[in-house]
């Protein structure tokens, strides 16, 4: 399918509030810095609105204590509004799925589910974004995982929400795109669809964090990495359907300098360690930029004219820099410009 330079003019832009300073930095000047680079909406993370509610409440609140993070998510909404954004969605729940039926983190995960609805109402989002479970103890059933998340889609119909469901790539049952669609139909719901991500396809099917390549190498030569990750985009854009892309988060990512250990720490697999530290926006010292080129290319050949999200966890080079480091005014005009190259970098030429 072609992809004509006009027909990207009408994808809306949205910046993750978790992807510049860090939690303690005021969030308003997070929406101010935001705005001003040209973003039309934020993924609200749900770490800052935590930080926000301590702040506004000037008291440690729990993450559980709705009421209170209800109360200071109308100000977050009033916040949005001066600064002439919108909430695109409220992220990241994670763990939900999988959990074995009566047991604690079940009844956990959907107690969580209906506050997280709560905030929604309270913020004026109608998107949950939902990350495919890490936890090593969750059924490994497909039919298991899209039952759970059948009756979190039905939770937030009422409301006219819906749900994006992410491929994380050390997930520990759906890790890529193909996973998640095959779960996502087996839902059924009109109101669920994909929360695509080109670091969680790229840094899943074709990088490495473990090798000294950087690659996936245990396939063979790099001609059949290359052809599989070809393989990858053309089914999925052939596969899914326009609607069922609720948004692309882009990042790209930095090679490891030095080759992780396969192993996890603090309950982090490597891909996991490698997202939290090693993700710049793209055009900005990546390793993986022509890949996550090919793979926005896929979603928009898809016929998704979706929200673009940048989504970054940028620690420099080495992962050791933390967002800190960064002024956030500039950061975000470079996320901004990053964005603007990749709609021409999937043009037709």
């Amino acid at each position: 399918m072609s992809i004509p330079r006009s027909s990207l003019e009408s994808i809306p832009t949205s910046f993750a509030t978790v992807s510049v300073g860090t939690p303690e930095d005021p969030l308003e000047d997070k929406l101010k810095a935001i705005s001003a680079a040209g973003f039309q909406a934020i993924e609200l993370g749900f770490p800052d609105l935590l930080s926000f509610t301590s702040k506004y409440h000037t008291k440690d609140v729990e993450e559980n204590d709705y009421t209170s993070l209800c109360s200071a998510g109308t100000v977050v909404k009033d916040l949005c509004k001066k600064h002439n954004l919108s909430i695109m969605m409220l992220q990241p729940f994670s763990n939900f799925e999988g959990w074995a039926l009566g047991s604690k983190e079940r009844d956990d995960a959907f107690s969580r589910a209906k506050g997280w609805i709560r905030i929604m109402q309270a913020v004026g989002t109608d998107m949950l974004q939902v990350g495919s479970s890490d936890s090593p103890n969750i059924s490994t059933s497909h039919d298991v995982l899209a039952s759970d998340l059948r009756e979190l889609a039905d939770l937030l119909a009422p409301h006219s929400f819906r749900l994006a469901y992410e491929n994380w790539c050390w997930a520990t049952v759906a890790p890529t795109w193909f996973n998640i669609w095959t779960i996502v139909q087996k839902v059924n719901r009109p109101n669920i669809g994909l929360c695509l991500d080109t670091f969680q396809t790229c840094a899943g099917e074709y990088g490495d964090p473990c090798s000294a390549s950087g690659l996936i190498e245990n396939k063979g030569l790099q001609q059949k990495l290359e052809m599989n990750f070809k393989h990858s985009l053309i089914e999925l854009a052939k596969t899914v359907p326009p609607e069922k892309v609720c948004l692309l988060q882009i990042s790209d990512v930095y090679k490891a300098p030095v080759p992780f250990k396969d192993e996890t720490v603090d309950g982090l697999r490597p891909r996991g360690r490698w997202s939290h530290d090693f993700r710049p926006y793209l055009f900005n010292g990546g390793y993986l930029t022509p890949q996550c080129v090919e793979f926005a290319k896929a979603v928009l050949q898809t016929g998704a004219r979706c929200w673009f999200s940048t989504e970054v966890f940028d620690g420099g080079p080495d992962g050791k820099g933390g967002m800190k480091q960064y002024e956030m005014g500039a950061f975000c005009k470079g996320a901004m410009e990053s964005h603007k190259k990749l709609l021409d970098a999937c043009a037709d030429s």
